[in-house]
């Protein structure tokens, strides 16, 4: 990319936030979180997305099995949560169209049927088994390419434990044969976000940064802790009746000193010429999760504003978000955005990264879709070669890294939350245009 195209392109990307120069914080109004939109979204999710996946995945049926106490991690997706007794989820497409089924024990099956999330619930006699009824029913229908979840590349795809397949194997005979990995379907189906989703998305990703504004104004300069930090924003969480986007040991990870990558926040005072990263996201309804980071400048005697340096790193950082920003758009390998990012972190001067520039973010931090990474790998990972399409949601860093007066590393990783549309991409809440200044 040329110099042109580059400034032309920041421009673009730029403009539209051109107004105002700080986040806009919500007023914080404790939420409802009785009224779960969960059930109605999944219904539609498994109605709407899931044919289309099963057809770009090419498998005409796809079962999962759920189970007491050590379930399936798609479970929730697929209704089975709740699972007492063995019971299978099945769909499939046939001539007539897309079909959902529960072979369910007769003890499970009447709340399960209440749900309203299957077209029928199988009652299965106590005693019987749930999988030889499902196995049954498949070689009744001859079904040809039967997707189970078992997978070497994707744990949403790989709550098959081995007895459960050697059991569903046995009930199948010679139809076992036509098992095949349930990786493409479940990257397909999950790695889409329907609009209502992303609504919720933008709810967690503000409520995150909204936090940290609040958590960064209560910073005692060489008094206020990062775990002191961190413990505020544990506090928020449970005022407003929030949970962790991921471990609750590392999150939030604020860190005002040189970089730790993914940890926890530390006893380290925060002092004058410190600059604060905080890496930090929440779950909302329990289904959806935010993952948003923002910085601060702590101010030494006499200072107005970060010095040259300080400020060369923030904007180097925030052009490196905006850059990413405007590569990603539907048919772009998460590849390519990448390298737009690190094309750029190149011409400014900045250490190398080896963190990828962003990653899907919806049900999990690190959700099923695209990686934004790999540009600089001889060997990409295989899912930086994967296409970015409209429905897609990503947290991804614009960096900037540079060498500390002690050899230590620090990173600034502006990073932000966005959804790929029709033809490009768009933040889901205002990003941080400023650094944060602390007196």
């Amino acid at each position: 990319m040329n110099y042109k195209s580059y400034l032309f392109m920041l421009f673009a990307v730029g403009f539209l936030f051109a107004c105002s120069t700080q986040p806009q914080q919500t007023e914080m109004v404790k939420p409802d979180w009785s009224d779960n939109p969960w059930p109605e979204i999944r219904k539609k999710r498994i109605n709407q997305l899931l044919p289309e996946a099963m057809k770009a995945a090419g498998v005409d049926c796809w079962i999962t099995i759920g189970r007491e106490n050590h379930n399936d991690p798609i479970a929730v997706h697929v209704g089975a949560e709740n699972a007492g007794g063995t019971a299978v989820f099945m769909f499939y497409l046939d001539d007539s169209g897309f079909h959902s089924l529960a072979f369910s024990p007769d003890g499970e099956a009447t709340s399960l049927d209440e749900l309203n999330i299957h077209d029928e619930v199988i009652r299965v006699d106590r005693g019987a088994s749930a999988v030889q009824v499902a196995a049954d029913f498949i070689k009744e229908k001859g079904f040809k390419i039967i997707a189970v979840n078992s997978s070497s590349s994707n744990t949403m795809a790989d709550g098959l434990s081995y007895t459960q397949r050697r059991n569903l194997e046995e009930a199948l005979g010679d139809y076992s044969s036509r098992l095949v990995s349930s990786t493409d379907l479940v990257y397909e189906w999950l790695s889409i976000k329907l609009p209502e989703e992303v609504e919720i998305l933008k709810k967690a990703a503000q409520m995150a940064s909204d936090f940290q504004y609040e958590a960064y104004a209560m910073i005692v300069p060489g008094k206020t802790t990062d775990a002191e930090v961190a413990k505020f924003l544990k506090a928020k969480m449970a005022e407003y009746g929030v949970t962790d986007a991921w471990h609750p040991d590392q999150n939030p990870n604020v860190n005002s000193g040189p970089d730790r990558g993914h940890s926890h926040a530390t006893d380290k005072v925060i002092m004058p010429g410190d600059v604060i990263q905080t890496d930090f996201g929440v779950k909302l309804y329990g289904i959806w999760v935010s993952d948003i980071q923002r910085f601060a400048y702590v101010l030494k005697d006499g200072e107005t504003e970060a010095p040259a340096d300080i400020q060369q790193y923030w904007e180097n950082g925030k052009a490196g978000s905006r850059i990413a920003l405007a590569a990603m758009k539907p048919g772009v390998k998460g590849e390519d955005v990448d390298r737009a990012q690190r094309d750029l972190m190149d011409a400014n001067g900045s250490l190398y990264v080896p963190w990828s520039t962003g990653h899907p973010v919806g049900y999990v931090a690190h959700d099923v879709g695209p990686n934004l990474g790999g540009a600089r790998l001889e060997t990409p990972r295989p899912a930086a070669q994967k296409l970015l399409k409209k429905g897609m949601v990503f947290a991804f860093d614009g960096f900037h890294t540079w060498k500390r007066e002690d050899g230590t590393e620090k990173t600034i990783s502006v990073e932000e939350m966005a959804v790929v549309t029709e033809n490009g991409a768009e933040y889901l809440i205002q990003p941080q245009e400023d650094l944060i200044l602390i007196k």
